[in-house]
């Protein structure tokens, strides 16, 4: 149990036809939430971070508490680096102890995205960590401040990738967006099943938030071992803390503590129970 490579949850997930949860996290409420979801359902889980919010919660703090946490859990936790933009940061996360990293040269040429890939596996290989990637580009930005426009996913080139770069895990643009989806998404799912016949690597789903619980499943049927969640998470915990103030009157810093440990609880608990990984671990 407790802190362990992403590759070993995504690897066992892929054999076993289930999808195992990512889960972005920004404070010690939301990894407290999140694993105790994960304890409770007895799931494996990853905890992920990625660049584009340390900002908010720098590596060098938020990094030791989800290595930390993880080494504590009753359950199977992998501690991953989302969407890497910069070989600095990727290494800072390795060096803390992160069990995967992202790096994600999507926005560059094919090969330009193998290239820097490349490098990352040599560079993850030395810590014994997984690595993800990805091909085709998932609409939106992570952070929400861009609109960009999704590429989907060519099989050739997903092939061709995998095949030189050797990575744990693929993600894949099928329709899929992050943030909130401004019109109700449509996932490509015979892309998804071409793309999954021709690579042996376990595919990974990102804009999880607005996805119905049926493509969810379809997606898992043709492939997805890994879903990232992130602004479901946080519109959970929002919506909590935003319910205290306004309807209770006693109220103090220790419940809102416990507001927000339950709002990313309990968005965990519904997704865990989606992707199938419950009693999984």
């Amino acid at each position: 149990m407790s802190l362990v490579n992403m590759r070993e949850l995504i690897n066992k997930a892929d054999k076993e036809g289930y999808a195992v949860g990512a889960f972005s996290v920004a404070n010690l409420e939301m990894v407290m939430g999140a694993i105790r979801a994960a304890e409770e359902l007895n799931s494996p889980i990853i905890l992920q971070i990625a660049e584009v919010r340390l900002n908010y919660s720098p590596l060098h703090l938020i990094g030791p508490l989800m290595i930390g946490a993880a080494k504590k859990a009753k359950v199977p936790v992998a501690v991953h680096f989302d969407h890497g933009l910069t070989e600095e940061k990727i290494s800072e996360a390795l060096e803390i102890g992160f069990t995967s990293v992202m790096i994600d040269g999507s926005k560059n040429s094919l090969e330009e995205n193998i290239s820097i890939t490349k490098k990352i596996v040599k560079k993850a290989e030395a810590y014994g960590a997984a690595v993800e990637a990805e091909i085709g580009i998932v609409g939106g930005s992570e952070d929400g401040s861009e609109d960009i426009k999704m590429k989907y996913t060519d099989v050739l080139e997903a092939k061709r990738f995998f095949e030189e770069t050797k990575v744990d895990a693929l993600a894949v643009a099928i329709g899929n967006a992050h943030g909130l989806y401004k019109f109700e998404p449509k996932l490509n799912l015979q892309r998804l099943k071409e793309i999954d016949s021709v690579i042996e690597v376990p595919l990974v789903l990102h804009g999880g938030t607005g996805i119905t619980a049926v493509d969810f499943k379809n997606s898992i049927k043709y492939g997805i071992r890994k879903i990232n969640v992130a602004t479901a998470t946080f519109n959970s915990v929002e919506s909590k803390v935003y319910d205290l103030y306004k309807y209770k009157e006693n109220r103090d810093y220790f419940k809102l503590h416990t507001t927000e440990v339950l709002g990313a609880y309990e968005n965990v608990k519904k997704h865990i129970e989606i992707f199938g990984s419950k009693m999984k671990a």
